[in-house]
């Protein structure tokens, strides 16, 4: 999307909410002070150096003036309108000096100030206070605990951060005409993050620390950069969302706008809290939600700071890959090898160019140079233009869908490429061109390719790391909807009375919701057992039925492959002594016998409840392994039918469905129909079901369907 075309998005849109906290006429800094040295001087400091174009008001009683600035005694004193109000005084005396701010008519707050909730106790109450008052008079509020933000195009610098700080003899280094957006629920880690992207050359729309989210959270600020035209890239840091609303909202206008949010989730060392009673909840681990929802919306997960911004480096000066096909045009043989070696790594291809293609390449290298592909263009070629050349020539290429760059640029006195002959390439570029530097670049050689438009990296697994996360969001299609059943086509209630369920109880219920199971009958009593035999025929399963004993082969509870009367009256037998020997405290309703199902690849179905962002549906292959392999994949419910399938193709062992070693093709279809329908009732029971697990689906060649095993079903 283009500027003029984002712009005219936004305009039709109407103005965003936090248009006038992120870009203020007034600015009142509650607390300020002449000691630059501390947070609140350095406060009115930073935003002095980032010439703010529009009117400063520092409030302290205690000064008629700060360096030349008049200061003033109250908020009232100041009698002109305030956007925005910094509050930087002790926690205490926050509530007082806000209401004064609601009362003027002041439209936002940052609270600097610690001392809240992050403290416990009565604290928590203080910032309790804070949120109803934003609730009950509308001036929106970010922190308490918050280290502000800075909008790099208007220079409002309105935090404390040393990254802000300017210095002349410093000259910015911008390579990117395409800006990040940041939003961190860490302040530290937010500026780390814009003082590491700055140092590359990457230029900034906004960074935003959100503090303790007393009332603006994470989700309102990723929706106000999702629809800022300026904005082209988004790093996300967060640690738990609160107003998960606005979180999703804004993560769907970004998939459907194609705008890449690249998020880092801490917190996943911590200990689940969810008391696992089926294997769906044991496994979903401290962030599984959070991973479901970034993969349904083409979030680009990173766990590394250096990663993330290498991401958001080629983001940022590439345009999209048409495939993975990727040339590595080399000055060094042993470099150009090695980054052959990273992105194939990746999973993608480098591909032996055409004897066309080589040729002309040839023409442009010494003869003791490669045009293969890694192409080693030797550090001959640089000096007489081949390199350059040899770009150009790879760029228009429709062999290759990228380039990497391999080159040396440890130089202070000589570059190797002239910006007045690159700086069109690059603006022009058909295909990503990423340049890795194999020594550390000398600010010299950064500046002059910035020039050019060029960000210079330096860490090879990043590198290729961001190259193949550019190659998978150009892949990302956004699912389609499924529309969430609110009301229950029948009345499941009389089927949720006990306390707990047992497999027959759970497969009862989910049979009345309309999905399909074997032909199963309980067994209450030993003299009924030749009629169920009769009924359903051999071979046959005997499972032990009780509401106490949630997983039955653990107590020897299950029989299969049960082939006569008298097996079957021997098998009913065991399992009753075995259940009351071994679990004698256990209500026994029964044993249940159902027909022995062909043979299908083993499938988990299962579905949770998560506390953020509610209903979860997961798919894993394995059965009695799943557990063991952990190989499973997770999506917030409902989901459609291709959703569905697109979770079981990213499956490790996805190629068990797709006929594995001459083995039939799975009936990937009918298990797909099944994953959604058992979303679909996660969602319309969320109220009163936390856990449905079908442990395991036999999944059977094509057009023979699936087979529910075993369910468990858990209020």
């Amino acid at each position: 999307m283009s500027s003029a075309t984002k712009s005219s998005a936004k305009a039709a849109a109407g103005p965003h909410p936090l248009d006038t906290f992120f870009n203020p006429a007034g600015i009142a800094i509650i607390g300020a002070s002449r000691d630059a040295h501390k947070i609140p001087g350095l406060l009115l400091a930073f935003l002095r150096k980032n010439a703010f174009a529009g009117a400063i008001y520092p409030v302290n009683p205690n000064y008629t003036d700060i360096d030349g600035l008049k200061c003033y005694p109250t908020m009232s004193a100041i009698g002109q309108p305030v956007d925005l109000a910094i509050v930087i005084i002790p926690a205490r005396v926050v509530l007082g000096a806000l209401e004064e701010c609601a009362a003027l008519g002041v439209k936002h707050a940052i609270i600097i100030s610690s001392g809240f909730a992050e403290e416990g106790g009565d604290s928590i109450a203080m910032q309790d206070a804070i949120a109803e008052l934003a609730k009950r008079t509308g001036m929106r509020i970010s922190g308490p605990n918050a280290e502000g933000y800075y909008n790099q195009i208007t220079g409002i610098a309105a935090t404390f951060s040393p990254t802000v700080d300017v210095k002349p003899d410093q000259p910015r280094l911008v390579a990117t005409k395409k800006r990040i957006g940041i939003v961190a629920q860490s302040g530290g880690i937010g500026f780390a993050i814009y003082n590491r992207a700055k140092a590359l050359g990457i230029a900034l729309s906004t960074v935003i620390s959100t503090g303790n989210e007393s009332d603006l959270g994470a989700g309102e600020f990723l929706d106000y950069m999702v629809q800022d035209p300026a904005t082209d890239v988004i790093l996300l840091f967060i640690e738990g969302i609160r107003d998960v609303d606005h979180f999703i909202a804004a993560a769907k206008k970004a998939a459907e706008m194609g705008k890449p949010i690249i998020v880092t989730k801490v917190g996943r060392s911590g200990a689940g809290e969810r008391a696992a009673a089926s294997h769906t909840a044991s496994m979903a681990g401290w962030t599984a939600a959070y991973d479901a929802v970034f993969a349904r919306y083409g979030f680009i997960v990173s766990n590394d700071l250096d990663e993330a911004v290498s991401i958001a480096a080629v983001l940022t000066t590439s345009p999209l890959p048409m495939g993975d096909r990727v040339a590595v045009v080399t000055v060094s043989g042993g470099a150009g090898i090695w980054g052959a070696d990273v992105v194939s790594a990746q999973g993608m291809q480098v591909p032996e160019l055409s004897g066309g293609v080589q040729a002309t390449i040839r023409g442009l290298i010494p003869s003791y140079g490669s045009p293969r592909n890694p192409i080693d263009i030797t550090a001959q070629a640089v000096h007489s233009g081949g390199l350059q050349k040899t770009i150009e020539l790879l760029d228009t290429s429709d062999e290759v869908d990228a380039i990497l760059v391999v080159i040396s640029l440890s130089s202070e006195t000589r570059m190797p490429f002239k910006t007045p002959e690159l700086a069109p390439v690059i603006a022009a570029q058909n295909k990503p061109i990423v340049f890795w530097s194999y020594t550390l670049p000398s600010n010299f050689a950064r500046t002059g390719l910035a020039e050019s438009g060029v960000v210079v990296l330096s860490g090879l697994t990043h590198v290729g790391v961001a190259m193949r996360r550019l190659v998978d969001h150009a892949r990302f299609r956004l699912a389609e909807p499924v529309a969430e059943i609110t009301q229950a086509p029948v009345d499941l209630a009389k089927h949720l009375t006990a306390a707990t369920l047992s497999e027959h109880d759970s497969k009862t219920l989910l049979q009345v919701a309309g999905i399909a199971l074997p032909n199963e009958i309980l067994v209450t009593e030993k003299s009924l057992l030749d009629a169920a035999i009769a009924k359903i025929g051999f071979p046959l399963v005997l499972k032990i039925q009780s509401r106490d004993i949630p997983h039955k082969s653990e107590i020897g509870g299950v029989k299969i492959n049960i082939t006569t009367r008298e097996e079957a009256a021997a098998a009913y037998d065991a399992l009753i002594a075995s259940a009351q020997t071994r679990r004698p405290q256990a209500s026994l309703q029964g044993v249940l016998v159902s027909p022995m199902a062909s043979k299908g690849v083993e499938i988990i179905v299962g579905t949770l409840l998560d506390k953020t962002f509610g209903p979860m549906v997961m798919v894993g292959l394995g059965g009695v392994t799943t557990e063991l392999f952990k190989d499973v994949v997770y999506r917030p419910a409902p989901v459609s039918a291709q959703e569905a399938e697109e979770m079981l193709s990213t499956l490790k062992g996805a190629t068990l469905l797709n006929g594995f070693r001459g083995a039939a093709k799975a009936d990937v279809s009918a298990a797909s129909s099944l994953i959604a329908q058992v979303s679909q009732l996660a969602a319309q029971l969320k109220g009163e079901v936390a856990e449905i697990e079908l442990n395991p689906v036999l999944v059977h060649p094509i057009g023979e369907g699936v087979t529910i095993v075993d369910a468990l079903v858990v209020r």
